[in-house]
């Protein structure tokens, strides 16, 4: 979904000034076509969380979204793991594809290669000792159901983040459709921005813990 300057306004509650201070200082993600500023929601997102800058949840929000899984479903299916190891990123990728059960006709080793050189062009390190590795662009998978896999390091590794801060926190996601690849991405975003839920993540809670602290922040967002 590509975002206007008057909807970056808005949705992040800020002058129009601000915007345009952003892209002068090539601080924000931004793509110029034919003279026009456009905005990925996805990038937008991502840049927001790792700069802590609030965001409303319109953000998220696009037609048929109803139809789309939500976050607390995606990490079900990904499962959530502990202690995972390696040294440096590209291992430590490695063993989080190793702890999947993909489908035969999942080629894992491609997924691994697609995901480091998506880390060739930008770390997805995004603060606070998360990252969130994915293709740059979505592709389509072999699965079922979109699947988001949180791993927790057994050490701490340099991912290069915005923060330096080494990161201990991976949340990879795998997804059959660029819808749901989106939509699952800008929700875990957005998610991450929660203060509760980002404490029983650095405190490495239980599966019951991180999933039902998700599923009552799912269901204020639908205001339930």
């Amino acid at each position: 979904m590509k975002l206007t300057v008057k909807e970056i306004v808005k949705l992040l509650n800020v002058s129009e000034r601000t915007v345009y201070r952003w892209i002068n200082s090539a601080s924000i993600p931004v793509h110029k076509i034919n003279d026009r500023y456009s905005f990925n929601r996805v990038e937008v997102l991502e840049w927001a969380t790792a700069n802590r800058i609030p965001v409303k949840p319109e953000i998220f929000a696009e037609p048929e979204s109803k139809n789309l899984p939500s976050l607390s479903d995606a990490i079900e299916a990904g499962g959530i793991f502990y202690r995972i190891t390696g040294k440096d990123k590209e291992s430590v990728l490695q063993s989080i594809v190793e702890q999947i059960r993909f489908p035969e006709e999942v080629d894992a080793e491609f997924l691994l290669q697609v995901l480091l050189a998506r880390e060739a062009l930008g770390s997805t390190g995004i603060g606070n000792g998360i990252a969130i590795p994915h293709p740059r662009n979505p592709i389509v998978m072999h699965i079922p159901k979109p699947m988001i896999t949180l791993c927790f390091l057994e050490i701490p590794i340099d991912f290069g983040a915005i923060d330096g801060r080494p990161v201990d926190t991976v949340f990879m996601l795998v997804s059959p459709t660029v819808r749901a690849h989106l939509h699952l991405l800008s929700r875990l975003a957005y998610a991450l921005k929660t203060d509760e839920w980002r404490q029983t993540l650095s405190e490495q809670g239980n599966r019951e813990e991180i999933l039902g602290k998700l599923r009552t922040i799912e269901a204020q967002w639908e205001g339930k």
